[in-house]
């Protein structure tokens, strides 16, 4: 037993989060690349690498789902409430530099 449940609904229970990390994360990059454009996110994309923890939540049911949806919020309210674009999250998000976007 894991967590209280069988290793077969455990493994159940983590495929189908994984599945719902790809279909959130896909939609997700799908809104990000129209609203800033697939070409402009590969020239400023930035060099920051991802922490161990986000690497490890695939192995954690809806961890990798709970971090998308983490970042969406991070840019509907720390961003865009504040008059600031997808761009510029975009760049928060990839580069270790704190500057203002051109």
């Amino acid at each position: 037993m894991i967590a209280g449940m069988n290793e077969q609904d455990f493994i159940a229970y983590m495929i189908f989060g994984l599945v719902l990390n790809f279909l959130f994360s896909m939609l997700f990059g799908l809104y990000l690349s129209k609203n800033i454009g697939i070409q402009e996110m590969i020239k400023s994309k930035g060099d920051k690498e991802q922490s161990l923890f986000v690497s490890l939540s695939l192995f954690i049911p809806y961890a990798k789902m709970a971090i998308t949806l983490y970042r969406v919020a991070i840019l509907q309210i720390f961003f865009l409430n504040k008059g600031y674009t997808h761009k510029e999250f975009w760049m928060y998000m990839t580069s270790n530099r704190l500057n203002k976007v051109d």
